[in-house]
């Protein structure tokens, strides 16, 4: 056999390292990444570096907000297109929540994060787009804060159904119906709705039925995570002599301020859980 000359040795090894660093398309092994409040979540390995960088970041978002001396919430909103929900109309819902949360407690003292924005979308890594689990990770640990109390935040609100209803201006009359035409103007201009549609994803009645009848983060898989968290962060408070039961953090679902007896309780989770063994 002829040996290679150097310069074709050079470009041999070139193209070897090129092959090994190009993206096959298989998912990277899963690793369960566990939070310092102990939530773990199975997620893609090749995310950790990304959703790393992502938590900085959002950390940094929140704590320039903190410094103008606000209080901050954080927002639990669904915003999969899942089981009649759309991703866009949910986006737009949070949007205006968190407005009226604001505009509320007032926008010089108040602030919330609203996980919808632009800066909370995990960029793709290897043609994987991130799944829940990443997601998860990431707000868990921005949740917990650097030392898993939540010290970053003064309150958490879950939407409820009457968040949806208010974006929607339902009013208690004829919901259903309402909801069917806005869905039917919609489809009409939303290209991206005409998309889910053709793809099976949604259909008119599923819409109807998602937002008048389920609309909410009780179905929610990334919310019933959230609960949990806000949950655990109030058993290490309680647990705590730098906090106490008085300096829990507030939980509001739909409005309200939740009791005692709701905001101490665990639910069952939505991504939550260790990498099982194959």
């Amino acid at each position: 056999m002829t040996p290679l000359p150097a310069r074709a040795h050079a470009l041999l090894a070139a193209l070897l390292l090129a092959a090994a660093a190009t993206p096959t398309g298989a998912r990277a092994a899963p690793v369960t990444e566990c939070s310092s409040i102990g939530i773990c979540y199975c997620m893609n390995s090749d995310f950790k570096p990304v959703v790393d960088a992502q938590v900085v970041k959002l950390r940094a978002l929140v704590a320039a907000e903190r410094a103008k001396g606000k209080a901050v919430g954080y927002l639990s909103i669904p915003l999969s297109t899942l089981g009649g929900g759309y991703f866009n109309v949910n986006r737009e819902v949070g949007e205006k929540t968190r407005q009226r949360l604001e505009a509320r407690l007032g926008a010089t003292s108040a602030w919330v994060l609203n996980p919808a924005i632009a800066e909370a979308n995990i960029p793709d890594v290897a043609g994987a787009r991130a799944g829940g689990a990443e997601y998860m990770v990431m707000w868990t640990r921005v949740l917990e804060g650097a030392t898993g109390f939540g010290e970053d935040f003064d309150f958490i609100h879950f939407v409820g159904p009457s968040d949806f209803a208010a974006y929607f201006g339902l009013t208690g009359n004829a919901d259903l119906d309402r909801l069917t035409a806005y869905f039917d103007e919609r489809v009409k201009s939303d290209a991206e709705l005409q998309r889910a549609v053709a793809q099976g994803r949604i259909t008119s009645s599923s819409f109807r039925n998602y937002y008048g009848l389920r609309a909410s983060v009780s179905f929610s898989l990334g919310a019933h995570d959230e609960w949990n968290i806000a949950a655990r962060i109030n058993a290490r408070r309680r647990s705590d002599p730098k906090y106490g039961t008085g300096n829990q953090l507030p939980t509001w679902f739909d409005g309200r301020s939740v009791s005692s007896a709701e905001a101490e309780q665990s639910m069952s989770g939505g991504y939550a859980g260790n990498c099982k063994l194959p």
